[in-house]
């Protein structure tokens, strides 16, 4: 397939073009998706796409019958996505912010994710449901700290693995953003997208076509041999950049990409573990419950005997995220922790 190099941006928004060109029944639903509340309605057409530009442009190829503006109720609109998916369409619901889960829960907890289990498989809920998540860029877009603070900067991946029914996946570049959003919108049950804001201008060759990243299957970002580096999502970025530091140091380093939270590859993990004996887990969100908790408990169950050394987990600190573009940097993971932790597990501190 023809490939070039695209934005994180572009790849989703073609996602979701082909899959609206493909299936008619695929429709959006979010809050300023269009032009603004209400503009589409109002016969005004313009192309933001939202604060993001993910939608840009698919309001005029595809009308305000399909690129639904919703008014400020994310409530609401999940709610309405979701008897939409039940009655036979494939919405796509925008969150713009994963920090405004709360406002949508019930929608997410007790309707999307309980329905096929309700009715004892009768029924299903093909939803797409994405957020932008985590700490954005300044004017450089490979450095973190756009000062958004705790309300608009939360990576809040632990309280959607929670949820049993709904699939969670975390694309790490632009080629899987694709592939995983298409894979998305096709599956007949609701599955939620976590776009890093970090991610958003990077570069990648995707194809052109469409095609499908498996929901659940990881990836191996770069071989190894002496310790696995497990990240997802813009830490899968982190944990590459602390490889080239380590391999400057004749250290070899494996970075499992996991793409998916849930359902998790963990016969990735462990196969990469049983190889390098030692397995450190990046996580942009606070240690507790975290989904690199998790993981690190999973490998102590199911492959003890194959470490060499404690599984070392790198988070942000139990706290809310601040306001300062300073103290940012100090919350988010870095790859300079995970060469420590690291050097920590090969007894070089």
């Amino acid at each position: 397939m023809p490939e070039r190099l695209i934005t994180y941006r572009e790849a989703v928004n073609e996602a979701m073009r082909l899959e609206m060109r493909r299936d008619p029944n695929v429709i959006v639903i979010g809050e300023d998706i269009a032009g603004g509340a209400g503009r589409a309605d109002k016969g005004i057409i313009d192309s933001w796409g939202g604060p993001f530009g993910a939608t840009k442009g698919l309001i005029q190829e595809f009308g305000p019958e399909r690129i639904r503006d919703a008014p400020i109720s994310e409530m609401g609109f999940f709610v309405a996505a979701v008897g939409a998916a039940m009655t036979g369409l494939r919405p796509i619901a925008d969150l713009m912010f994963v920090d405004f889960l709360g406002v949508a829960m019930d929608a997410i907890l007790n309707q999307a994710a309980k329905q096929r289990y309700l009715h004892a498989g009768a029924v299903s809920v093909p939803i797409t449901m994405r957020a932008m998540v985590g700490i954005p860029p300044l004017a450089d877009p490979t450095k973190p700290g756009g000062g958004t603070a705790a309300q608009h900067s939360q990576t809040l991946y632990p309280l959607l693995v929670h949820i049993p029914g709904l699939k969670v996946v975390a694309p790490s570049n632009a080629y899987y953003a694709k592939g995983l959003m298409t894979a998305a919108i096709r599956d007949d049950d609701p599955v939620f997208v976590c776009d890093h804001k970090m991610l958003f201008a990077q570069r990648a060759a995707v194809p052109e076509e469409a095609y499908t990243w498996p929901i659940g299957k990881a990836a191996i970002a770069r071989e190894g041999k002496d310790v696995t580096l497990a990240g997802f999502s813009y830490t899968t970025i982190l944990c590459l950049q602390a490889a080239e530091v380590l391999a400057q140091e004749g250290i070899e380093a494996e970075v499992v990409d996991l793409l998916s939270l849930s359902p998790l590859d963990e016969d990735a993990i462990l196969t990469s573990v049983r190889k390098t004996m030692r397995l450190v887990v990046v996580e942009e969100s606070p240690p507790r419950c975290s989904v690199a908790r998790d993981i690190a408990a999973m490998v102590a169950d199911q492959a003890f005997d194959d470490l060499d050394a404690p599984v070392k987990t790198i988070t942000a600190p139990h706290a809310n995220i601040p306001y300062s573009s300073a103290l940012e940097h100090l919350y988010m993971p870095t790859p300079q922790q995970i060469v420590g932790a690291v050097h920590e597990q090969l007894g070089r501190r």
